[in-house]
């Protein structure tokens, strides 16, 4: 089956192809007013995914019988998604990850007017090659720019601290001027004896706004999963335990535009039981995201906010912050007929294309 999902756009545009995201694949062709979405092909790093992907968007064109004016994808130059769009004899329109995220939940709900975008996951690459994943965004029609974005924190080993969460709560650490507790604490693991030194020097400890290594770090400081499995297995054991959110007051910050949670982090660093520690952290979280998007609001005159990427699968954070917008007047609009994470990425692709003028 070569569609998976046909969503009606608010408005219709020229033809254009969309390749997606590295992760979760999937592509989008246009044709008037609707987006036509691929089924997902998974993560393009293995020869059948990519044939997958590759098949899909040959057929999709063939069979909407339309000839795309544009493709777009990522920005991420080593994806093979961008590099296949870079292949096709055709002009090529790169798209910010966070941007396609917010854009997506603003197609699927018919909205062409300007959004806030809160973009929350683990990566997708910044203009200027930064690591970025937790994001507040204007978008409006074709463009955006970044209103602010998480307070970064390292990620010691780079790729690796996705995979254990204990290095980016080390991290958190760190930064609160406790990294002399590094090596003791995590002693059972041999790189702790040497990661204050390189957090100290910054060596192979790249910074990262993702609101996916905030969660890590959190799952790191109350022990859930320190050295993760498979993918969000950490972040989904803390939602898992979440069943009464509570609020610390004053457990975040927010200066120009960047929301800081490391008072947070701090507490939980000594929370004795982890449950009081995951009830503390989604409630937290979410007062602090909803401040942050009436700040936006306030800021742009924008009072509709998308919320978009994989950090929204978790049903705490969703649940709760759709209702505390709903509390400050500002209107939420979330996932419904498409992923809120990566297989939902190539739909925001497609409307940005849509509606660009080159």
């Amino acid at each position: 089956m070569t569609i998976a999902a046909a969503i009606p756009l608010p408005r219709p545009g020229p033809p254009v192809l969309a390749v997606g995201a590295f992760l979760k694949n999937t592509v989008c062709v246009t044709r008037g007013d609707t987006a036509y979405l691929s089924p997902v092909h998974g993560d393009l790093g293995t020869p059948d995914a990519i044939a997958a992907f590759e098949r899909s968007a040959d057929a999709l064109v063939r069979e909407l019988g339309v000839t795309p004016v544009r493709v777009a994808h990522d920005l991420h130059p080593d994806f093979h998604s961008t590099r296949f769009a870079l292949s096709l004899d055709l002009p090529a329109l790169p798209v910010q990850h966070h941007h396609a995220h917010a854009a997506a939940i603003a197609a699927e709900h018919g909205i062409a007017a300007p959004v806030i975008g809160l973009s929350l996951d683990g990566f997708g690459l910044g203009p200027d090659n930064q690591s970025w994943g937790g994001e507040l965004l204007y978008c409006e029609g074709a463009d955006y720019r970044r209103l602010g974005h998480l307070a970064p924190l390292a990620q010691p080993g780079g790729d690796v601290a996705a995979r254990e969460p204990w290095r980016m709560a080390a991290a958190a650490l760190h930064r609160l001027g406790r990294g002399d507790e590094i090596a003791v604490r995590w002693s059972r693991y041999p790189a702790a004896a040497r990661l204050r030194t390189i957090l100290d020097k910054g060596l192979n400890a790249p910074p990262t706004s993702s609101a996916g290594r905030l969660f890590d770090a959190a799952c790191g400081l109350l022990d859930l999963h320190p050295v993760a499995e498979f993918e969000a297995q950490a972040a989904m054991a803390l939602e898992a335990l979440a069943d009464h959110p509570a609020i610390l007051a004053d457990g975040w910050s927010l200066d120009r535009g960047i929301l800081d949670f490391a008072p947070l982090l701090g507490l939980l660093a000594s929370c004795p039981q982890a449950r009081d520690g995951a009830n503390l952290f989604h409630g937290t979280l979410v007062a602090g995201l909803a401040d942050w998007c009436l700040w936006a609001a306030e800021s742009t005159g924008c009072r509709t906010v998308a919320l978009g990427g994989g950090c929204f699968f978790n049903r705490v954070l969703a649940g709760g912050l759709v209702a505390e917008l709903d509390r400050r007047g500002l209107a939420a609009l979330t996932a419904a007929k498409v992923s809120p994470g990566d297989p939902g990425l190539s739909l925001g692709q497609a409307w940005i294309a849509a509606l660009v003028e080159m």
